[in-house]
Formats: structure tokens, C-alpha cells, sequence
């Protein structure tokens, strides 16, 4: 046992495996990126490799376990857990996948140990997947923008270029680490719409989905999400085109959308409603549908 992780089992013999990175508690709007990882693993059917070592990264105050209490007894504790799992896609492509919270603590001691177990496994790629709010209609697919160390990584992918400061989550240092040891790593980021973003969002994560298959050859079937993202597209109309001024911004949205000018998105027009504000009518239109 390494004093960071504990194997389970010897570590398989994988042909130019992907690795696939989701960790809860960074950025993940809608939560489109758990939801993308999520299909991932169950349709690969993902088995466990590694489980890192929680009291070293995890701080149970911010993440206490969970209680199992039944009529007094207390049955059993469910603790955090990150985990290195790997499955098979459709395609027979071989996957990794890297899940649970984020650390807390030790990122760069994390990102050593997931580096060291990736070149063990040869891994030749990782992709790492989130998603953040945005000033986009709901009427369109969501765009994907990306991140990576390597400039020639960033040439070779057709997304979203930006360039901002903004505070790093720890898939960014997994991105440094993996590319100076010689894995080529690229975060895709999916755009929710800002008005929806507290709400799940199938669509982006269908998006997501679709990125990581261009990027990777990695194959997940989407055709379950698209249909709840049909579902949810239609309730989303039925508010939005209950109000007039909704309806405006979304055309709004639209026009910049359609014109790409996705680095320059704002709403302008102070008589439009904020996206907190419609996002509030959106909840409360979902909780008198019952939902």
C-alpha cells in the first residue's frame, strides 16, 4: 500500500487508456459534469483500481461522513472516497476515470500520486470535465470552451478559447502535472445557461459527452439525456414564453450566440430581468409542477 492510495489488486495491463477526470466541489454548473461522468462509468462499467487515502486529502469537517442510523442503532459511517476506476467503452477503448470530491488539502502530493499511477497504467490522454454559467440561451446547444498546459493541445481543439484570471480548481493542477509528465491534458468545460445553472441542465452534459468523444475517441451513448434534455427544453419554454421580457432576453441571447461572439456576451438592456431573477421564477414554476 502506497502511503497515499491503496490498490485493489495488481494494476491491469491497458492498451493507451483515457483517463477521464470529474471532482465534486469545484465549478460544475447544473452539475452537467457529473452527470457526463456519471454515463460514463455506467456504461463502461467501471471497477475500482485505486482508493486514495481520505485522511490524508479529505477534511471531514467540510465533509463529515454520513450516518447510517436505524430505530438508534448506528449501523454503519459512509466516508468520502476518492477513487482511480477503470472500464471499457462501446468501442472497446480502454478508460480511467478519476472521481469523488476534490481534495481539501495536499494537492500537489494528489496530483503526484495520480501522475505516478497514470504512467503505470499508460495512460496517453486526459480530459478532465466541468461546466460553468454563461450568458447563453437555453434554444441552443451548449458550447464547450477548453483548458490545457500545452499550446499545442489548445491549437488542435476547436473550442472556446478565453483568457482571464480565475481562481484554479484541482483539475488545473492535475492539467500541469500530467502534461510535464509527458500526458497530453485538456479540460472541456461546458456553458450553462446562466438562468438555469442551479438547476440539472441534461443538455450540457450532452455536450460534454460529445467533446470527449472528438477529443478521444471515448464513445458514451447520449440518447437518455438527450430525451430529458427534450423534456426539459419544453418546460423551459413554457415559462420563458409566459413573460415578455424573457422572451427578449432569450432573443437577445440568441443574436450574440448565433453572431459567435461568445467572449463578448452581456446584458446589456438594464429592463431585462437578471438571470437570479428569472432562475427564481424558474424554481418556483418547477416546484408548483411538482417537480
Amino acid at each position: 500500500m502506497n502511503a497515499r492510495y491503496e490498490l485493489h489488486g495488481e494494476l491491469p495491463v491497458l492498451d493507451r487508456p483515457v483517463l477521464v477526470v470529474h471532482l465534486g466541489g469545484w465549478i460544475d454548473a447544473s452539475g452537467a459534469g457529473a452527470a457526463a461522468m456519471n454515463a460514463l462509468e455506467l456504461q463502461c462499467n467501471t471497477v475500482p483500481l485505486a482508493t486514495f487515502d481520505s485522511d490524508t486529502f479529505i477534511d471531514y469537517r467540510a465533509r463529515r461522513p454520513t450516518m447510517a442510523l436505524r430505530e438508534g442503532v448506528n449501523e454503519r459511517l459512509e466516508w468520502a472516497e476518492i477513487e482511480l476506476r477503470h472500464g471499457v467503452d462501446s468501442e472497446g477503448h480502454p478508460v480511467i476515470t478519476l472521481v469523488g470530491p476534490e481534495p481539501d488539502s495536499q494537492w500537489k502530493a494528489f496530483a503526484a500520486a495520480v501522475t505516478q499511477l497514470s504512467l503505470q497504467l499508460g495512460a496517453y490522454q486526459m480530459v478532465a470535465l466541468g461546466a460553468y454559467p454563461f450568458a447563453a440561451p437555453h434554444t441552443r446547444p451548449s458550447r464547450l470552451s477548453c483548458t490545457s498546459p500545452s499550446a499545442d493541445v489548445i491549437a488542435n481543439a476547436p473550442y472556446v478559447k478565453s483568457s482571464l484570471d480565475v481562481p484554479a480548481g484541482m483539475t488545473a493542477v492535475l492539467e500541469h502535472a500530467l502534461t510535464e509528465a509527458g500526458i497530453p491534458s485538456l479540460g472541456l468545460w461546458a456553458q450553462v445557461p446562466h438562468y438555469v445553472a442551479a438547476m440539472n441542465y441534461p443538455g450540457a452534459a450532452v455536450a460534454l459527452l460529445h467533446g470527449l468523444r472528438e477529443s478521444t475517441g471515448i464513445t458514451v451513448d447520449t440518447h437518455d439525456l438527450e430525451q430529458e434534455a427534450g423534456v426539459q427544453r419544453q418546460r423551459i419554454d413554457q415559462l420563458v414564453g409566459g413573460n415578455d421580457e424573457h422572451v427578449a432576453m432569450v432573443r437577445q441571447l440568441e443574436v450574440m450566440y448565433d453572431e459567435n461572439q461568445q467572449q463578448t456576451m452581456s446584458l446589456g438592456d438594464p429592463d431585462l430581468p437578471s438571470g437570479d431573477e428569472l432562475a427564481a421564477e424558474f424554481e418556483r414554476f418547477l416546484r408548483d409542477q411538482g417537480e
